[in-house]
């Protein structure tokens, strides 16, 4: 019996991890065996226009067992957490019970701690935005910060810093005070079953170059090629690890083994970032080693 067999087989199934440990695989075996709707928990999955580059499930795998927000957003459009949580509370209410998997930690927290109901940010201020972070200006965006939200966010997250000065120069009101005022959780902890994935480094190392190379027999180039008409660096939807590396080949910035290293290399950073958060924001989850 492995640590798989004994996860509840009615309640909603949560499964965090890194890049490449192994999440969707397990979500389809969860679901193969007992039933339910695979639910995407990745901010970068929910776009349309990767598929192989964000090692979405393939449409084979999507046809072959229940998935949600995998792919259904357009390539230009700011999706948020919130709009993820109003449609993961549809899915909650359906028939089948959810295995909601993925990277993107906020997402869980969100879920399951509750998440604050900041008002949308215009356009002019979310313009400025952009410009101050395009242009050196991330000093500026801390130094205008107020004191609460500056000591609770990770000042070094250029995208982290945008969002609280954003809401501050909105609102009034520090994002810090929108979190404290934040109502119940969608989805409680003890509604759930929380697993963590570990993936060791020496273990997921291999794994995420493996992957890269098998993105590329599949045609990740030729998918990157589909995205340079129009590519904006600024958009969420370019955040796609990988994506600015092949995107700058295609260009004639590097050679392609120069931007799958450096690909390789992104995705490695990406994924000792991701297991920091995990071990800072999700100790009371049951951490498990992958198969």
């Amino acid at each position: 019996m492995t640590w798989a067999d004994s996860l509840s087989a009615t309640r909603p199934i949560l499964v965090a991890g890194p890049t490449a440990s192994g999440k969707s695989a397990l979500a389809m075996d969860i679901a193969a065996r007992d039933g339910g709707v695979i639910v995407n928990a990745d901010a970068i999955q929910v776009y349309e226009n990767w598929r192989l580059l964000t090692a979405r499930p393939s449409a084979e795998e999507e046809a072959a067992l229940p998935h949600r927000l995998f792919g259904h957003v357009a390539r230009d459009h700011a999706y948020s957490v919130g709009e993820w949580l109003r449609e993961v509370a549809a899915i909650l209410q359906g028939p089948k019970r959810a295995i909601i998997i993925g990277g993107t930690g906020l997402y869980f927290r969100a879920l399951t701690e509750g998440l604050a109901e900041i008002p949308p940010i215009p356009e002019d201020v979310r313009d400025r935005g952009n410009q101050l972070r395009l242009s050196g200006g991330l000093d500026q965006m801390r130094a205008e910060l107020d004191p609460e939200s500056a000591a609770r966010i990770d000042l070094a997250n250029p995208a982290r810093l945008q969002r609280a000065w954003e809401v501050l120069t909105a609102t009034g009101r520090g994002i810090a005070a929108w979190q404290d005022a934040t109502p119940a959780p969608l989805l409680p902890a003890d509604q759930c079953e929380r697993v963590v994935l570990s993936a060791p480094k020496d273990w997921l190392s291999p794994r995420i170059a493996q992957r890269f190379d098998r993105m590329l027999t599949l045609g990740a180039l030729d998918e990157a090629r589909n995205n340079l008409p129009g590519w904006d660096p600024a958009l969420p939807s370019s955040k796609a690890i990988g994506a600015p590396e092949l995107i700058g080949h295609l260009r004639g910035e590097m050679t392609l083994e120069q931007a799958r290293d450096s690909a390789v290399i992104a995705t490695r950073q990406f994924a000792k970032r991701q297991r920091t958060w995990f071990r800072a924001r999700m100790r009371d989850w049951r951490a498990v080693e992958p198969d």
